[in-house]
């Protein structure tokens, strides 16, 4: 069976507040200990297999869970069992046999779970769900990290069911949503622990612990070419906020709050990657895939400027500073303008992580895009005074025309039961709808299914030409697939950074910078469409754009810094060297910038 739930992290400063809401009416608690098997080489781990013994108050249950097709869902099986005794032969049959009959290392004890859970059910408007608040602890070894967690599972209705739970729950007590499971948490927990058995020194143990909360960076998409647009949006946009969410998670200190701060510049860098990523698929996908609402779009530049702010502080301090003194400029007191909030803050907060939970909802189920003459004749009745109402009906005139006449009454029962509406009705309808009337006659006119009015009187009436409807409709021609729709678009954005760049050196700074982020829109673009591209040529494309891109990261980070150096140099004449040695070092960018858009001009075609 299948199973949906969203997991979300509980802060320290809400969790006397958030049990005191879980534990109302039909509330239960009950205790979990439970066990989770792998080899010593984490085969199950890495076929993304987990299975468990766990104890639910008296009652022993073996349980084997597998990812489901979304970020939501996983396969359950569940085999209730004497004690605990974990029973391989339950698999004999199964999907999952093949896993299991080729493992090569023998299955042992690798984590474990000791939890009190609190459990109600809640309805709204969209189904049942059913509201686990989780508090214990995970151990592997002499190792263990802190569960305090909120889960939100589907019983009945729709997902939205979920998400309207959550919602509540994240606005009211500041929740954090954490993407990894306990088993993905225990599996590195363990490894962490095997790690540290075989180190003595001190510094190669802090980094090794360092590495459990290390950063997340993009990983591969893979799209089948019979997707359609919206399913390929799904699966790129999941992609990008599962790299966002992971590295927000660890910036707000998810595991570590009050203990160390594993939260780093590193972290803010791959999280603004991820929504570049992200920002970057909706604009390859735009008009073939619906995008998310307009505010979800506006609110992802404020978070994107805010984490920015933090970014380029850490630039200047850990890249541009260093390399400015080893160049041999005179130190002075440099105090660069303090971000309105730092990284932490930002990504713990309401607004943020409600942000994060509004998209994945958005990202599970993307929308077509809207298009087609119904939607043109919708907005033309919505929005009488459009003046595109004409244009977005079809010029066919079967399909205008069906659609134009049931608008207007002109089929026989529209016309009756306009007959039959009361006097009361008919009074209602006041100059909205004649306004709304008139604009779809005007539309069906233009697309030449209704006859424009006629002067019967003169004398050079015009002819009337009917239209008929075939026996056998017309074979339309297929839709373009998914590899051609983006092969397409990726090739237009390839021209145009190649135009652009190829005058490099003439264009200005904001020229400059634009074009930047079309590189970084490319490559992404790239990154997201690989597996429907042929390899070979996309690999040397791929390097040629990169250098391309080494270069004007370089350049921006130079523009930032050079910005404030100037602002210091009006009290600290020692900036004046930091300016005079930005200037030479970006006058050597432009001419190795011209070079690497030379060498991109002569890569191999990859759209082909």
């Amino acid at each position: 069976m299948s199973e949906q739930e969203l997991k979300l992290h509980v802060p320290a400063a809400a969790r006397k507040a958030l049990e005191q809401e879980v534990r109302q009416r039909d509330a239960t608690r009950v205790r979990l200990h439970a066990m989770y098997f792998d080899t010593p080489e984490r085969e199950l781990a890495r076929a993304r297999v987990a299975i468990r013994l766990r104890r639910e108050g008296n009652i022993w249950v073996q349980t084997l869970k597998t990812p489901g097709n979304n970020a939501i869902t996983r396969i359950e099986l569940n085999h209730p069992r004497p004690g605990p005794i974990l029973d391989l032969s339950v698999y004999a049959g199964t999907e999952v046999e093949s896993v299991f009959s080729c493992l090569k290392g023998e299955l042992g004890l690798r984590y474990e779970t000791d939890v009190s859970r609190l459990i109600r059910k809640v309805r709204n408007r969209h189904g049942t769900v059913e509201i686990a608040y989780d508090r214990g602890l995970l151990r592997a070894g002499a190792l263990e990290l802190p569960i305090n967690e909120i889960e939100f599972e589907l019983m009945s209705g729709k997902p939205a069911a979920m998400f309207t739970a959550a919602r509540v729950y994240l606005r009211r007590h500041g929740l954090i949503m954490d993407a990894r499971s306990k088993s993905e948490r225990g599996d590195r927990l363990a490894r962490l622990a095997h790690t540290l058995d075989g180190l003595q020194d001190d510094q190669a143990r802090s980094a090794a612990i360092d590495e459990f909360w290390a950063t997340t960076g993009a990983r591969g998409v893979r799209l089948d070419p019979a997707m359609t647009p919206a399913q390929g949006l799904g699966a790129v946009a999941a992609e990008c906020l599962d790299q966002i969410t992971r590295n927000a998670a660890v910036l707000a200190e998810v595991d570590t709050d009050g203990v160390r701060n594993a939260g780093n510049p590193e972290h803010v860098h791959q999280l603004r990657v991820g929504i570049r990523r992200l920002r970057s698929a909706w604009r390859l996908y735009d008009g073939y895939a619906g995008l998310p609402p307009a505010n979800l779009q506006e609110d992802i530049r404020g978070f994107f400027s805010a984490f920015g702010a933090n970014r380029d502080q850490d630039v200047l301090q850990e890249s541009i500073i260093p390399a400015l003194i080893r160049a041999g400029m005179p130190t002075f007191p440099m105090e660069a303008p303090a971000p309105s909030a730092p990284s932490r803050d930002i990504a713990a907060s309401p607004d943020f992580q409600g942000w994060l939970l509004d998209m994945l909802e958005w990202s599970l189920d993307v929308p077509a895009a809207v298009s087609g003459p119904a939607a043109g004749l919708a907005g033309a009745l919505t929005n009488p005074a459009s003046s595109a109402a004409g244009d977005a009906i079809a010029a066919n005139g079967v399909t205008a025309g069906d659609d134009a006449a049931a608008t207007l009454g002109l089929t026989a029962g529209d016309g009756d039961s306009r007959q039959a509406r009361s006097a009361a009705d008919r009074a209602t309808d006041t100059a909205n709808y004649a306004a709304a009337q008139a604009a779809a006659i005007r539309a069906a006119q233009a697309a030449g299914a209704v006859p424009a009015p006629i002067d019967w009187d003169s004398a050079h009436a015009p002819q009337i030409v009917p239209s008929i409807i075939p026996l056998v409709p017309p074979e339309q021609e297929a839709p373009p697939n998914l590899h051609d729709l983006l092969a397409k678009r990726l090739r237009k954005w390839h021209r145009r950074v190649l135009h652009e760049g190829q005058h490099f050196a003439e264009l200005d700074i904001p020229s400059r910078h634009a074009l930047r982020k079309r590189a970084k829109r490319l490559r992404y673009g790239l990154n997201f469409t690989e597996s429907l591209l042929p390899s070979a040529k996309l690999r040397d494309y791929k390097s040629r754009l990169a250098a391309v891109q080494d270069v004007l990261g370089e350049m921006n980070d130079l523009s930032v810094a050079h910005d404030l150096y100037r602002q210091w140099s009006v009290q600290y004449p020692q900036a004046w060297f930091a300016l005079g040695w930005i200037s030479a070092r970006q006058e050597e960018l432009v001419a190795k910038a011209q070079h690497a858009f030379k060498q991109l001009a002569h890569a191999k075609a990859f759209w082909r």
